[in-house]
């Protein structure tokens, strides 16, 4: 009888839908399969800069790529591959080649260098990602690419998690290169990423969370860039 009557009840005062907080789920998805579906088929040689549990360098060698995967501090990877070099260091620091990379895989990393309190970071470096883009391009072939993915939205930092482009920083943080292809996603008020335009995704308002990153949120930019 309870049932009957709570349905009924229901069906007059329909059950009000709790509002989705907007957080950074499925942003992986997205990213990672951007990344993948513009990497042609190799042998070449990839970098992949912040390879974190090695997601995408296991799909570099799969493509017939020899990678070279830096990390400031790299989980350990649940496989192994005559074909990785895992380094640990800060890209800024360490001496690595010039033109020697056919690709580099670039996801979610650089808006993350120089940010201090996250991935070890300790000093504040306010330019720091914009000088890891033109190390990244030297290290570079002259017909090389990088598969970039960051977040976008109106400029901002987020410390300590990560830096937001705009219609200020974005210029900057992509200058010396050609963009061959974009995209972009946002999320609405139902937690969903969908498509967006670059407008909409340059004037899409970033969250912040104090103590939790993965509540934060932003609007995604995914970018295929050779050297200008």
């Amino acid at each position: 009888m309870s049932s009957v009557l709570r349905k009924a009840k229901h069906a007059i005062l329909p059950v009000p839908k709790q509002e989705a907080i907007i957080n950074l789920s499925g942003s992986r998805d997205i990213e990672w399969s951007y990344i993948a579906s513009r990497l042609r088929m190799g042998p070449g040689y990839a970098f992949d800069f912040g390879c974190g549990f090695g997601n995408m360098c296991i799909h570099a060698v799969q493509k017939g790529y020899k990678v070279m995967a830096l990390d400031l501090e790299p989980g350990p990877f649940p496989w192994t591959h005559p074909n990785v070099e895992i380094i640990r260091g800060d890209l800024l620091k360490l001496e690595l080649p010039d033109q020697a990379f056919d690709y580099i895989l670039n996801c979610s990393t650089v808006e993350h260098v120089g940010v201090a309190g996250r991935y070890g970071v300790a000093v504040e470096e306010t330019d720091g990602d914009l000088a890891a883009m033109q190390r990244l391009r030297r290290m570079l072939k002259p017909a090389g690419k990088m598969l970039i993915t960051i977040p976008c939205g109106r400029d901002a930092a987020i410390v300590p998690w990560h830096r937001v482009y705009g219609k200020e920083r974005l210029p900057k943080l992509l200058n010396g290169y050609v963009i061959e292809d974009e995209a972009y996603w946002v999320k609405r008020n139902d937690n969903v990423w969908y498509p967006a335009d670059r407008g909409t995704a340059l004037a899409y308002v970033p969250s912040a969370h104090p103590t939790n990153a993965f509540l934060t949120c932003y609007a995604l930019g995914c970018f295929v860039l050779s050297k200008a």
